[in-house]
């Protein structure tokens, strides 16, 4: 077997035809992903990564490795020593594997100069180095995988005639036909989507082997390819009097048996460093029980950007995993725009659904051009529907820390679908009402968004004056309460039920200030109005707990605009101007209530202290480190619009405005007098959890016409900032008792190229890969020429 697998290699070698097929694979490779402008050009995909070679390689392996094994059988028929082969003390499965395996071998020769192209992504990354090398090398399995099974299908091609290029040809068409041909068929017939018919082809198994998945099931689908087409070279070129067609369903049989056992049995391993591919488990949990289909629609179909083909390929590529885990996720790719409708027509559809369009510019060949795509998915179960948002929209963010953002978010975004789809509401909210809170139609957003999730009620303190232990107990039946903006202080009686609750386990978000000031109140002849001190009776209770509100307002020159008019009549115009007093705050990204959140807009917030005792603090969002300090009673006017900030007074650095506070709290009403007896009074609590935000107007919706818009979205200016994300993030985290949120803080980082790097540097690396490799197989070949005729000299 081994002096026919040198006599291959020789063979090959010593023609230059051999030289020639694989300088025709490396200067295709390399003019495809450095030089011609496209979806595989390395450059213009921006991703510090090898994707777009891996996509490319199956497809010119189609052609050259045919090239390398047509003559491994017809040219021995063509000149008649196959039948003096066959007389050598070497059996006939021995001769086809020594055959193969050096077909084999060529093409590990042909692709050890594409790893050229790995230290050239490792330099251009962002930074240096930021390139996913288990995902690479995962790939390059899997190009190998692609590459044996093509060569046993050449060998196969190359013993049922005596014409090299009919070898080539059927040989081509094969590969073709067992890559492509069933994933094409199941894309265009519709009857095929329910039995997984592209399974049956090379290119499902390879797709997921390439993201640097390797999955049992995928490896045994090759190896049954190279055992089918090495067998069925055998049973060719076997004796004609011996009964080959028995043997030949037997082989089948066997091989499809291996591969049904291997959907039962398999096991997959993510090689990716981030292990972007590695559903969580609090993922997996909430689509462990699903018994009947999902079905999920995304709309992610079409020509795109680079970036938002990332986004497409990651989303398939998670959507596989929950497939994997639990045949019953089923997905569809749509294409609103297939039908050639007007795409402004299909993005109004799209606004009346809730789901915003994404409008791009794209400039190609000079020329700017919009672009409209629609980054969502609905996922259906049961007549129930769930839209899923596929972009997030970030203020200020570069295009490569959106699609960051975005991947980062997938595997949250569907999970927490499928929590609403599939997971019964049990957990019950009280919505706080009989303390000035804000009204019902400024909260409404929100309280939507939970109503997918939980019970929600109303429930008011005002029995605590005549009834206090009744309005205790019915309060007891809530999870949460939700404190939304209060303006008229609290009774003692309110308090002590509020603080018996949090005793007894109760959990609470306050989004509570000290300042009473509206930017409404500015709208007035004179253009001022005072921001005066409130006093709502909570501040020795919040003491007790461990943090202080203090009764000033935080200026931070980050921050969202105000919107004035300008000019009269038909000439008005609304211009935004800077308003310090609603800053756009920061967030601690390792926590999962704001791991990788939009910024939250606050308006006239308060700082806040947090104090020392035995409740475990996490500072969740400050202000920038440019902030000021100003106390109350204080005068504010729209004319500070026109008037040049002083920066050096910005130097107060940055304030809690929300704190997560975690453990056993101390009743406020701990050794002091109680203004009501009840059976069971509690000093010191139990283990809770509560949320304090000091700016009620977080969780406060817009109106348009009497109707509330979507919390978090601003009409005047169109930006959408991150209060409904993080206020539902809190209630998760506060209620969650599945883990889910706990999905966010999963790190996924997708790697750039530096492309000030790249402009300075383009035809370098363009030079060096493509000539490079070529000097590296011109090297090759005059040491196999030197060492050949040396030996035949001796």
């Amino acid at each position: 077997m081994f002096s026919i697998l040198k006599k291959e290699i020789q063979s090959f070698f010593s023609s230059p035809i051999g030289y020639l097929v694989i300088s025709l694979f490396l200067i295709v490779n390399g003019l495809f992903l450095w030089v011609f402008q496209g979806e595989f050009n390395v450059f213009d995909n921006g991703f510090a990564d090898l994707a777009p070679f891996f996509i490319l390689a199956p497809w010119i392996f189609i052609f050259l490795i045919p090239a390398i094994a047509m003559k491994t059988f017809s040219e021995e028929k063509k000149q008649g020593t196959l039948e003096l082969l066959l007389t050598k003390p070497i059996t006939l499965k021995q001769l086809i594997l020594g055959k193969y395996f050096g077909v084999a071998a060529l093409i590990v020769l042909a692709i050890i100069p594409t790893l050229l192209y790995v230290f050239c992504i490792y330099q251009l990354g962002k930074p240096e180095g930021n390139i996913d090398l288990g995902t690479t090398f995962g790939s390059y399995f899997g190009l190998f995988l692609l590459g044996i099974t093509y060569a046993a299908i050449g060998v196969f091609a190359s013993s049922i005639t005596q014409n090299q290029i009919v070898a080539f040809i059927i040989g081509v068409f094969l590969c073709f036909f067992c890559y492509y041909a069933f994933e094409g068929v199941a894309n265009y017939a519709v009857f095929t989507s329910d039995i997984g018919l592209e399974a049956l082809g090379i290119s499902e198994h390879y797709t997921s082997i390439s993201r640097g998945v390797v999955d049992t099931r995928d490896i045994i689908y090759f190896l049954s390819l190279i055992v089918l087409f090495l067998g069925l070279t055998f049973f060719n070129l076997k004796n004609p009097a011996e009964k080959r067609i028995p043997k030949m369903i037997a082989l089948v049989i066997v091989l499809v048996g291996l591969n049904i056992l291997s959907y039962n049995f398999f096991e997959r391993f993510d090689l990716t460093q981030d292990q972007r591919y590695t559903l969580s488990e609090a993922a997996k949990e909430t689509v462990k029980d699903v018994e009947s289909p999902v079905i999920i629609d995304v709309f992610l179909k079409g020509d795109f950007p680079p970036e938002f083909r990332r986004l497409q390929r990651e989303t398939r590529y998670l959507l596989e995993e929950f497939e994997a885990y639990n045949p019953n996720i089923e997905f569809n790719f749509v294409n609103p725009l297939a039908e050639g409708d007007d795409a402004n027509t299909i993005a109004e559809q799209f606004y009346s659904l809730g789901m915003t369009p994404a409008r791009l510019n794209v400039v190609e060949n000079g020329k700017s051009s919009e672009t409209i795509i629609f980054p969502w998915a609905i996922a259906n179960f049961n007549q129930k529907t769930v839209k899923i948002p596929l972009l997030k929209n970030m203020l200020g963010a570069s295009d490569e820390e959106r699609i960051n953002s975005s991947v980062q978010q997938l595997e949250y975004a569907f999970a927490d679908a499928f929590t609403k789809l599939l997971n019964p509401k049990q957990k019950k909210i009280a919505v706080m009402r009989g303390n000035g809170e804000l009204d019902d139609r400024y909260i409404a957003s929100f309280i939507r968004t939970l109503q997918d999730y939980y019970r929600i009620a109303p429930f008011t303190l005002d029995s605590a004056a005549t009834n206090p232990q009744k309005t205790l107990r019915s309060l007891k039946e809530y999870d949460l309460i939700i404190e939304a903006k209060p303006t008229i202080p609290f009774s003692e009686n309110e308090k002590y039920v509020l603080d018996q609750y949090i005793m007894n386990g109760g959990k609470s978000l306050w989004l509570v200030e000290n300042v009473m000031m509206e930017t409404d109140s500015l709208f007035n002849p004179t253009g001022t109005a005072f921001a005066l001190n409130r006093d709502l009776n909570l501040n020795d209770m919040f003491f007790k707990y461990g943090i202080r509100i203090n009764s000033a307002l935080v200026k931070d020159l980050y921050s969202a605009p105000i919107i004035l008019a300008q000019g009269r009549g038909e000439q008005t115009q609304f211009n935004p101007f800077p308003w310090f007093y609603s800053p756009l705050t920061a967030s601690s990204k390792n926590h999962p209530i704001v791991n990788n959140l939009e910024a939250v807009r606050f308006e006239y917030a308060n700082p806040i202290d947090t104090l020392k005792n035995n409740i475990k603090k996490t500072v969740l969002l400050t202000s920038s480190p440019s902030t000021k300090i100003e106390g109350t009673p204080l005068q504010i006017s729209l004319d500070l619009v026109n008037q040049k900030p002083d920066l050096e007074t910005f130097n107060d650095g940055e304030q809690i405005l929300a704190v997560l506070l975690e453990g056993e709290f101390t009743s406020t009403y701990k050794n002091r007098v109680k203004p009501f007896k009840i059976e069971n009074d509690i000093a010191e609590g139990k283990t809770t959890q509560m949320v304090v935000i000091s700016d009620g107007d977080v969780v406060k919706n817009q109106l348009q016409q009497g109707e509330p818009l979507d919390l978090g979205f601003d009409r005047y200016t169109g930006n959408t900032y991150g209060n409904k994300e993080f206020l539902l993030n809190t209630v998760n985290y506060l209620l969650d008792d599945t883990g889910l949120v706990d999905i966010r803080t999963k790190e996924i980082n997708i790697a750039f190229l530096d492309f000030e790097k790249v402009e300075e540097t383009r035809t370098m690396w363009q030079i060096i890969n493509i000539v490079f490799p070529l000097i590296l197989l011109g090297i090759f070949a005059l040491a196999f020429n030197f060492f050949r005729k040396r030996k035949y000299i001796k």
